[in-house]
């Protein structure tokens, strides 16, 4: 895996190549450079002050100027609060309470049985084999090779010139691949958009990597499709706005679990492909879907980016291992990012992987998939008793992924006493040792839908998530007197 410290370097390293640092820049490059836009003023808590810049700050070495500080940039970045609540829940397991972890996107399972024994025997072979030096920067030709046939059996219509092992990159989990994404296509001040509910990692890295953000509203399906993105790009030019450089979105997406149909996706492709938007497609929970078809970018756009991971499907999520395929003209940007920010993804990860498409793995993880569909139900079912409370379409279609994302509602709210999503899933937390995430973490956080809704992940095994909604359904009566005794 990789450390805490190689990954804030990369961070770094990508800041610096965002960065206008124009005495790097070859003359024709500089030339070509777009001015950076101006941006409206942070607001007081999103930056450093002055003042407090100046100052000093006392450590137990000493006293330390503030001048060598954090950054701006990193004082405004938000927290990943999924992982503030799964902090909370393991300090309470380690007081010896039961927690049922319904929070994060962490699969009950370990790696498939064949990848564990491959790394095993990989660690344990002679010193030729088991050193586990540095790979090509693009990792390993054999495994890209098997994600590259990978794709010609799973998705037929996709032209084999498209899914070549040359434009295959594996990357460090899928995170690294969208440091190496958004460092080769955008610069400062470019604006991309994002669905209004959706994961908060993409919001944060591309603030901290200066980009601006387009924040989209989603349909009453909880989905972007053409036309909330053509809504959004006419307003844009009615309004004499920043264009579009980029969009990024999961289907199935994290929290929602809606997925865009092939048609829908094609539309979407073929927008972006017109208006001269770059498509990143992060298609992490292919595999894990409920009767929907799924379908891949790479059927529609010649430009779009396809992200994935071992982590969701393949049930190897510390193993920090993904992968992307790239347009032909991203490959030498993104090989020269990766050279610089990672050098490889981990070569045992890679090595292991290797096993991921053998008919005996291939079992096991649909068997986990078949798990995932049970929890499903019993979440549905569940709520479905509480329909009077929260009506069925308050509850996110849940097509994929191990994710069901509701709204409270504001009849289920009391937003001036404080009493929204953020403070039923805390007392949830405390009182019932049920780990549920507020909305905070996935909307949009210029409107009020955050504090409103939550999300409930399946992934944690059958047994807990019955166990967690019996637990919850008993809160809810007492939640519901809370909000009554509040609005009167």
């Amino acid at each position: 895996m990789v450390s805490a410290t190689r990954t804030a370097s990369s961070i770094a390293v990508a800041a610096c190549m965002l960065s206008q640092c124009k005495s790097f820049v070859p003359e024709p490059a500089r030339q070509r450079q777009k001015l950076v836009v101006d941006r409206p003023p942070r607001r007081h808590h999103d930056v450093v002050s002055t003042s407090a810049r100046s100052a000093t700050t006392s450590t137990p070495n000493g006293v330390v100027p503030a001048s060598i500080g954090p950054s701006d940039r990193s004082s405004s970045v938000e927290s990943f609060k999924v992982m503030d609540v799964l902090r909370r829940a393991n300090q309470l397991e380690s007081e010896g309470r039961t927690v049922y972890h319904c929070e994060v996107g962490q699969p009950e399972t370990g790696a498939p049985s064949l990848v564990v024994r491959a790394a095993t025997s990989a660690l344990g072979g002679p010193p030729d084999e088991s050193r586990m030096g540095y790979t090509d920067a693009f990792g390993l030709v054999p495994l890209r090779e098997k994600i590259s046939g990978h794709y010609r059996t799973k998705y037929p219509s996709v032209r084999a010139e498209k899914v070549g092992a040359e434009r295959i990159v594996v990357t460090t989990g899928s995170s690294g691949g969208f440091l190496l994404a958004f460092t080769a296509c955008f610069d400062a001040g470019d604006v991309v958009a994002i669905a209004s509910s959706g994961y908060p990692c993409y919001r944060n890295i591309l603030q901290a990597l200066g980009c601006e953000l387009a924040n989209v509203p989603v349909s009453g399906e909880f989905k972007l499709t053409a036309a909330e993105l053509r809504e959004e790009i006419r307003r844009r030019r009615v309004g004499g706005m920043e264009k579009l450089k980029g969009l990024i979105l999961s289907s199935p997406s994290n929290p929602t679990g809606a997925m865009l149909s092939p048609e829908e996706l094609r539309e979407l492709c073929e927008l972006c492909d017109e208006e001269g938007i770059r498509f990143l497609s992060d298609e992490i929970y292919h595999g894990i879907s409920y009767g929907k078809e799924e379908a891949t970018a790479l059927s529609f756009s010649s430009t779009a980016i396809v992200i994935n991971s071992f982590s969701k499907y393949y049930s190897m999520s510390g193993w920090r291992l993904g992968w992307m395929v790239l347009p032909p003209d991203l490959v030498e940007p993104v090989n020269v990012l990766q050279q610089n920010m990672f050098i490889n993804a981990p070569t045992i990860s890679q090595t292991a992987a290797m096993r991921c498409w053998e008919e005996e793995t291939i079992d096991e993880l649909e068997g986990h998939v078949a798990k995932y569909r049970a929890s499903r139900e019993i979440v549905l079912r569940e709520l479905g008793t509480i329909v009077d409370d929260i009506p069925v379409r308050n509850v996110a279609p849940a097509d994929g992924g191990f994710y069901v994302y509701v709204d409270l509602g504001e009849e289920n709210v009391c937003a001036q006493e404080g009493l929204g999503s953020t403070e039923m899933c805390r007392r949830l937390l405390e009182t019932e040792g049920v780990a549920f995430t507020p909305g905070t973490d996935f909307e949009d956080p210029a409107n009020n839908l955050g504090d409103r809704r939550f999300r409930i992940s399946y992934a944690g095994g059958t047994a807990t998530v019955k166990k967690a909604m019996e637990k919850f359904l008993l809160f809810w009566s007492t939640w519901i007197e809370l909000i009554q005794k509040a609005n009167t």
